[in-house]
């Protein structure tokens, strides 16, 4: 068998952490081959060392048949091997074309030949489907199609290997099959991609063969169609894995968050929400359901603080939290899983414990008087590790080194330890695998059931109509429809999603 790219007994240590074990991976020619694993399994680690961002302490790389040493993502690209990060690597105030030559602009005489690159991406990105405007600057498109100039770069390049790390993390679910279709076509043209993910209904929808890796180590590799998501789930955390969360009738008791007629701004004083109402009861959750950039994020910021509406009134129990700052409307009873994790959830350069207190550490026992008590934090913070299964070499690890997963369960644990009257959850499982997936749901369950009052913003149809006692779906601003989940269908939520009313779904 011939293989485009063969990793043997690949060893990567950083201090106190084995984060590749002897483990191998092997990709064929035109194949699609994912790589699965937990959050913090090793799987992005695995791929920098094939990408030159780090060097293994031990094992051989083979690219087309030769062995090679791979030192910088500059031999990587000279042997054809293309990456996507999954946080981009682009600059926001350059158009896409000049974020595809950046490095290796192209020269007419002593000036940068920007016509002739757009005319060459233009050429490319109509070749795979790809659409996208070579003059459009990068703050003025979607996640979604900023991933797909992430690819061009690639392409570009001349890349037949191509890595993408978790590739559908922020992408809608339209977005997420159209990079489906991307890649399939990519493949036609003779590619080879290595998908790096833990969603296992994309995996059985687009790959070919599935490489498992747990906890550092290399448990198999599985054909795809001789194989099912349960036995992909059961290798990747090591037990069965429940896809449906068991939960009770909901009993709705007093109401905890009253929004009235609230409209919301954005930056450039768009209206982004239009005079909606919503309701959240004690002992509920309730899933906001909608396509992105219809008002979700600009609803939570105001909730939380962080955004200032322009009209209406938001009561949290009974009091008015409407023009409230961030501190003042936690301390009124509020929590927050924030939809991007290192702007709103973390401070990146801080250690693990002290990102565990960022709204209490005012408080006692973790401060007293001018001084921080530091023994107390740690403590606090050992107890969210261990409860939430934080893969973290240490509470002063700093938050920038653990994985993406590993950094949103730490975030989930402070937030619903501080026990509020109303949880905001906001995509709390983006980026997450299956297990800590699980694990998440059940606990936003515990909550309702405790009485808490939970409201559920997620791009995950599977997750609102898992978890939602009722479903609240957003259009342009406003709420269109509540629906109980068992009453309608993922089809007829995706069509009120897009803006049919509810009595036409009920005929269709």
């Amino acid at each position: 068998m011939d293989y485009v790219i063969e990793m043997l007994d690949i060893r990567k240590e950083f201090p106190g952490v084995v984060a590749n074990n002897n483990i191998n991976l092997q990709v064929q020619q035109g194949e699609i081959h994912a790589l699965l694993g937990e959050n913090g399994a090793g799987k992005s680690t695995l791929m920098n060392v094939l990408f030159g961002i780090y060097q293994a302490e031990k094992g051989k790389i083979r690219v087309k048949g030769q062995d090679v040493n791979i030192t910088s993502p500059n031999v990587a690209n000279d042997l054809g091997i293309g990456m996507v990060h999954q946080h981009f690597m682009l600059v926001d105030t350059f158009t896409v074309t000049e974020n595809i030559v950046l490095g290796s602009e192209p020269t007419k005489g002593l000036k940068v030949n920007i016509e002739d690159a757009a005319k060459d991406i233009k050429k490319i990105s109509d070749q795979y489907g790809l659409k996208v405007d070579p003059y459009a600057l990068v703050r003025d498109i979607s996640v979604g199609m900023q991933q797909r100039v992430e690819i061009l770069k690639m392409l570009y390049r001349e890349a037949d290997i191509l890595i993408l790390d978790e590739p559908t993390a922020v992408l809608t679910p339209q977005e997420i099959e159209e990079l489906m279709e991307i890649m399939r076509s990519l493949v036609k043209e003779g590619k080879s991609i290595i998908l790096i993910t833990h969603k296992l209904k994309e995996i059985m929808s687009v790959a070919d063969r599935c490489t498992v890796i747990r906890r550092g180590e290399g448990v198999g590799t599985v054909s795809v169609n001789e194989t099912s998501t349960n036995e992909l789930a059961s290798m990747m955390v090591g037990r069965e894995v429940s896809f449906k969360t068991d939960k009770k009738e909901s009993q709705p008791k007093d109401l905890v968050l009253d929004i009235q007629n609230l409209i919301v701004t954005d930056q450039r004083e768009v209206e982004m929400v239009k005079g909606l109402d919503l309701e959240v009861r004690q002992g509920e959750i309730v899933g906001i359901a909608g396509v992105d950039g219809n008002g979700q994020s600009e609803l939570v910021e105001a909730i939380t603080g962080l955004r200032k509406p322009k009209d209406g009134q938001i009561l949290l129990n009974n009091e008015s939290i409407t023009y409230l700052n961030p501190r003042d409307v936690y301390e009124k009873g509020l929590a927050h899983i924030p939809q991007d994790r290192h702007k709103f959830g973390l401070v990146l350069d801080y250690p693990v414990a002290e990102n565990m207190v960022l709204q209490t550490y005012y408080k006692k026992p973790f401060s007293s008087g001018w001084s921080l008590n530091f023994k107390e934090i740690y403590q606090y913070a050992r107890k969210i590790i261990d409860e939430y299964d934080v893969r973290t070499p240490s509470e002063s690890t700093l938050a920038r080194s653990l994985s993406g997963g590993n950094q949103q369960k730490a975030i989930v644990g402070r937030e619903i330890d501080r026990s509020p009257d109303l949880l905001i959850a906001s995509q709390p499982t983006r980026g997450l695998d299956v297990g800590a997936i699980e694990f998440i749901h059940k606990k936003l369950i515990e909550e309702r059931d405790q009485n808490r009052a939970v409201l559920l913003v997620s791009f995950e149809l599977d997750e609102i109509r898992n978890l939602s006692d009722r479903i609240a779906v957003i259009y342009e601003g406003k709420i269109v429809a509540n629906v109980k989940p068992d009453e309608v269908t993922e089809e007829e939520l995706g069509l009120l999603m897009a803006g049919s009313n509810i009595e036409k779904v009920g005929e269709s």
